[in-house]
């Protein structure tokens, strides 16, 4: 196995970081979509991201923890969109219910 992908103002990729959770489903030069799936009550580890967006495939109610400590609670709807720049934290499914949602990594 390769060393993980990091940068300097990042932490480990999120694939490197937990291959449990996150897939690459498809990359160019451009971008890189990720599948993520997390089962009721699932934690991730701290990772990271550049800009994104997030594609919902179905509802979440969940929490972002930081590499601060500081906790932001997380909720979609299914087909929901979301926007974030680059950033790292540690997701964590709260709720009864599987979700999965698709990541669209910009790389420039």
């Amino acid at each position: 196995m390769g060393a993980p992908r990091t940068s300097p103002r990042m932490g480990t990729d999120a694939v490197t970081a937990d291959p449990k959770h996150y897939k690459v489903e498809f990359e160019n030069a451009h971008v890189r979509v990720l599948r993520a799936r997390y089962g009721p009550h699932e934690k991730s580890v701290m990772h990271s991201h550049p800009p994104v967006v997030a594609v919902f495939l179905n509802g979440l109610r969940g929490q972002f923890t930081y590499p601060d400590g500081r906790v932001e609670p997380v909720t979609a709807k299914a087909g929901e969109f979301q926007y974030s720049e680059s950033h790292q934290h540690l997701p964590e499914n709260l709720g009864d219910e599987p979700f999965e949602v698709l990541l669209v990594e910009f790389k420039s």
